[in-house]
């Protein structure tokens, strides 16, 4: 059985992902809204996104080798060309995020996966080349019991769930600017014609637009 998949971004009035200021308050209290089990990301927008927001990688501890008691959402990350080899400690470490699933496929590297198995982590060969996104998410459903899984990822990773028809909802937070040339297309990946039926639309401090559509399934 596959679980919901809500695609959650907040984007410009041009529809770019980056060169603009996120309201980052309002865009988690409305990712918080749908009462998600599990975050699914992109390997590529967590590594993305460390180099973002930390000064510097913070050194792995002796810690970081074993499942973390604490409570939190656990993420899953597709990660078969073993992106985040090193990194994943970050993640593990963060206040947001309670562990890190990983996907990979049977042509991930093998120093990656002696990574993953020597310091615990929950690991899944989901594909020959890449990583299969319906296997995963069924192995998500089936396993961890994520009825409701959303991603807030680049456009990369939140297309191919949109094409393959694994997507239910797209939430979009518009902010009052205009990127320009600038502009990251959300839905730059997208090769086929997507059509939405539009179930809430809300304004935020007269500024932000938040639309919520539903994917129409033919």
């Amino acid at each position: 059985m596959l679980p919901k998949v809500i695609v959650h971004n907040s984007i410009s009035l041009d529809g770019s992902l980056t060169n603009f200021e996120v309201n980052m308050p309002l865009h988690y209290q409305l990712a918080g809204h749908f009462n998600a089990d599990m975050h699914l990301v992109g390997s590529n927008t967590a590594k993305i996104g460390m180099d973002m927001f930390l000064e510097k990688i913070p050194k792995e501890n002796r810690e970081d080798f074993e499942k973390p008691k604490k409570e939190g959402m656990l993420w899953a990350v597709p990660d078969a060309e073993g992106t985040l080899k090193g990194l994943l400690h970050v993640l593990r470490q963060s206040e947001y995020c309670k562990d890190v699933v990983i996907f990979v496929s049977e042509s991930t590297p093998k120093d990656y996966i002696n990574y993953l198995r020597t310091r615990n982590y929950d690991y899944h060969i989901c594909g020959e080349k890449k990583c299969d996104l319906k296997k995963a998410l069924e192995l998500l459903n089936i396993k961890y019991g994520a009825k409701t899984i959303l991603t807030d990822t680049g456009s990369i990773l939140s297309n191919l769930l949109i094409e393959k028809g694994l997507v239910s909802e797209i939430s979009l937070l518009i902010h009052p600017v205009i990127v320009g040339k600038g502009s990251y297309n959300i839905f730059s990946h997208i090769n086929k014609q997507v059509k939405l039926d539009l179930i809430k639309k809300e304004i935020f401090t007269k500024e932000h637009i938040w639309l919520l559509y539903k994917i129409t399934k033919k």
